[in-house]
Parts: structure tokens; sequence; C-alpha cells
């Protein structure tokens, strides 16, 4: 009965011994794309998944050609790159992978069995070892705790490079929107421009025109032919950068329809106080230095151990048959394997572990001091671009309307001359121009805006809007 006990308490323990050794951190696939759909859900709205059989490739195809039906919006490029970019996939696949290899670290290695069969005469010796490193058994909580923390950092680059990915979709849609928009606009200002330089070019030849004027509105035309051509480049080029991002091939590029114009100013700007609230340690930014901190921490804790000596623990049975005697013997028993710390104390790598705790906790300080900031500056980048963009909508745009308007007029009683009214026409090309400007880097600004508040913050230095002309020495 004692007998049977002491095998169940062996067999327990073995089990319990499985069970720690198994009980190490694991990641899975599905735990990092909830983990984006969650953090990153006003980018994502929860479509993000990797394809990994046919039927899911299929199934995202026909999705896109839905989406590809009709004028793609900025949403709708957004859920095409989320379900057709194969960039986003490989993205995926690669956070997988960077994730498996931190659950990695809080493995131990396997047990090594060695067999061997040696003979002396008559005597045959049978010898079965099984070893494993005993450092490696002891610091498995440590090595557990950065593990997590390596997983951590891992889900979260993910989650960044997701947002990166969109941000760029975003601002790549509204850029085609605009390219296409002014070209569009290119050409009828060039099909004017024409118009007026034949004009001018006949009213010359009957004196009514002299060579200077003619001139100016050779110069119209020939400047008209230059934005027409440039016009027509920024619609290809914006275009295939849409194209990339979105992981089109052939047959859907060709099938991609943009709408005519950007959408609507919205009827207010963001609250500034609601933006400068969500400055918070749950930033991603934030958030991916403090894991990179506390991961650097925990290694370097551990590191204060392994890097002195390593152990090894090795339980030994020998048989041995003498031939000659008839006879068998066992022995059993273990040993210690124990590096000695003589020609590398390990100094270097304790100071190479303390250097990277230094580094990423004052990389962790430079995030927190420039989250706020960068916060700042990508709200008064949106709030200047919105201004800018409702100042020609509500007033620069109709006082032109207004002027040329009245221009014609007179122009129809004959109180200005056909030069003035084809110069009001040239200022009025330079309001519509800049308002349309005005109205993309708005809602490029929008886009980084949405970046920053999330703490993926982008470039959003607005460009100079050239402003409109007065026309004042049209005349003269």
């Amino acid at each position: 009965m004692m007998r049977l006990r002491a095998t169940h308490a062996r067999l327990a323990l073995s089990a319990l011994g499985l069970a720690v050794l198994t009980g190490c951190a694991s990641v899975s696939l599905d735990q990092n794309i909830t983990r984006v759909n969650d953090e990153a859900g006003s980018f994502t709205e929860g479509q993000l998944a990797l394809a990994l059989t046919q039927e899911e490739r299929d199934q995202r195809a026909q999705v896109a050609r839905n989406l590809l039906a009709q004028p793609l919006g900025q949403k709708e490029a957004v859920q095409l790159a989320l379900v057709n970019s194969p960039s986003l996939q490989a993205l995926l696949a690669q956070g997988w992978a960077e994730s498996a290899g931190a659950a990695q670290a809080g493995r131990i290695a396997n047990p090594v069995f060695s067999f061997e069969r040696m003979t002396a005469g008559p005597e045959l010796e049978l010898a079965r070892a099984l070893s494993f490193g005993l450092l490696d058994l002891l610091t498995l909580p440590s090595r557990y705790g950065v593990a997590n923390r390596l997983i951590e950092q891992s889900q979260l680059r993910l989650t960044s490079d997701v947002v990166d990915q969109v941000t760029l979709v975003r601002q790549a849609w509204v850029r085609a929107v605009v390219a296409q928009q002014s070209f569009k606009y290119a050409k009828q200002v060039y099909a004017s421009a024409e118009a007026g330089a034949e004009l001018a070019k006949r009213m010359q030849a009957a004196g009514n025109f002299n060579r200077i004027t003619r001139a100016r509105e050779q110069a119209f035309y020939a400047d008209a032919a230059t934005r027409l051509s440039t016009a027509q480049h920024q619609v290809t080029s914006s275009r295939e950068e849409l194209v990339r991002l979105l992981g089109l091939d052939e047959g859907q590029a060709q099938a991609l329809k943009l709408p005519e114009r950007l959408p609507d100013l919205p009827r207010q700007p963001l609250d500034p106080q609601a933006i400068g609230s969500q400055a918070t340690r749950a930033r991603l930014d934030i958030r991916l230095a403090q894991s990179a901190m506390d991961a650097a921490a925990k290694a370097q804790g551990l590191n204060s151990v392994t890097s002195f000596t390593d152990i090894e623990l090795t339980g030994r049975r020998n048989t041995t048959f003498d031939n000659a005697e008839g006879t068998r013997s066992t022995a059993r028993g273990w040993e210690i394997a124990l590096r000695l710390p003589i020609f590398d104390w390990g100094g270097m790598q304790r100071a190479s572990m303390n250097a990277r705790t230094l580094a990423a906790a004052n990389q962790l300080e430079a995030t927190v001091r420039s989250a706020g900031s960068s916060l700042r500056e990508s709200y008064s980048a949106y709030r200047t671009a919105y201004d800018v963009a409702r100042h020609y909508r509500d007033e620069v745009v109709p006082l032109r309307k207004v002027i040329s308007e009245e221009n014609q007029l007179l122009y129809n009683g004959m109180l200005i001359s056909t030069f003035e009214l084809l110069a009001d026409a040239r200022d009025q090309v330079s309001a519509v121009v800049a308002a349309m400007d005005a109205q993309q880097q708005f809602w490029l600004a929008d886009a980084a805006l949405q970046a920053s508040v999330i703490g993926r913050p982008t470039s959003t230095r607005l460009s100079a809007t050239s402003s409109a002309p007065t026309g004042g020495d049209a005349g003269h």
C-alpha cells in the first residue's frame, strides 16, 4: 500500500512538473487581430482579418468587387484596403510571427536524452541520461514575465503599423480625389484661356489690343497649358499611389472610380478640450514605450543571474551486463554541470542590459513629454486648415463670384473693356484653385489628427495657400 501511494505521489509530482513546464507564454493569430480591432476600432471598424484559406480569399475578393462597383468614398477605401491589400495581410502575418517569437522567449529548452552502449570484453554497459537546464527552470517565472512583455510590444507595434497604413490610405484618397477634381477644372481653365488667347490675337489684329495686352493673355494660355499637363500627371500619380495602398490588381485598378469632389466641410470643428483629454497613457506610443521599458527591466533582472553561469542537471541510469558471469547490475545517479565564470564574468552583458533599460526609461519619458505637444500641433493644423477652408468657402469664393457677375454686367453695358473681363476671369481661377487646395489640406489634417489622437503622430505641415489676387490693376 505504501509503495502504491509513493507511486501515485511520483505521478502527481510528474504531472505538476509537466504543467509547470508547459504553462508558458503563448499567443494566437486571433488574439493579435482581435486586439488590433479592439484598440484601433475607429480605423478598422472590426474588419481586420488574415485570410488563411482559399475560401476566405474568395470571400474577400467578392467584397472588393462590391466596393469597386460604385464610387469609392474614404470610408469605403479603408474597407477595401482591409480586405484586399496584400501589404496589410503581410503586416498581420509578420505580427503573428513576431508575437510567436516573443512567446518562445518564455519557454525553456527541451530536455536532452542520451543513450550510450559500451563493451569491454564480456561486459556490456548501457548508459542512459536525461539532461535539462536547471537554471532555465529556476528562472522560468522571470522568463515568462519577459515573454509576456515582448508579446505586448509586438501586439502594440502591429496595432501602430495598421493605424499608419490606414492613415496613408485616407490621405492618399484625399489627394487622388482632389487631383481628379483639379484636373477637371484645369481643362475648363485651359479651354477658356485658349479662347481668350485667340480673342486677344484677333483684337490685336483689329487694332483694339496692344502688344502687351495680347502677350498677357497668351502668357495666361501658356500657363494654363502647363497647369493642365501637371494636373494630368498628378491624377495618374495620386491615383496609382492609392492603387498601391489598396493593393489593387490591374483589373481592380481599371474598375476604381472616385467621387467627383471631396466631402463638404463638417459644420463644426472638433472640440479642443475633447481632443486634449485623449493625450493620456492610453495612447499607443506611450504604451509601447512603457512596455519596452518594462521588458528591458525584466530582462535586466534575468540577465543579472544568467550572465554569471549556467547550470545543467542530468539524471543517469547505467546498466552493466557481465556475459561471463551471467550477472547484471544497475547504477543510478545524477550530476550537475556548472559553467565556471573564469574568463567571462558577464560584466559586459550586464552593462549592456543596464544601458538598454536606461535608454528605454528615457525613451518613455521623451514619448510622454512629446505626446501632448504633437497632439496640440496636429489640432492646430486641423483647426487652421478648417478655418482657412471655411473662409474660402464662405467668403473668398462667393465674393469672387459676385465680382465676376458685376463685371459681366459692366462689360455688357460697355463700361469695362474685354481685357478687364479676362483679367477678372484669371483672378477667379486663382481663387477656385486656392479653395480646392484649402479643402484638401483640411481633410489631410483631419486624417493626421485622428492618427495623432490614438498615438501615431504624422506630419501636419500646412503648405501656404495662395491668396486670390484682387485684380485692382487689371486695367493698367
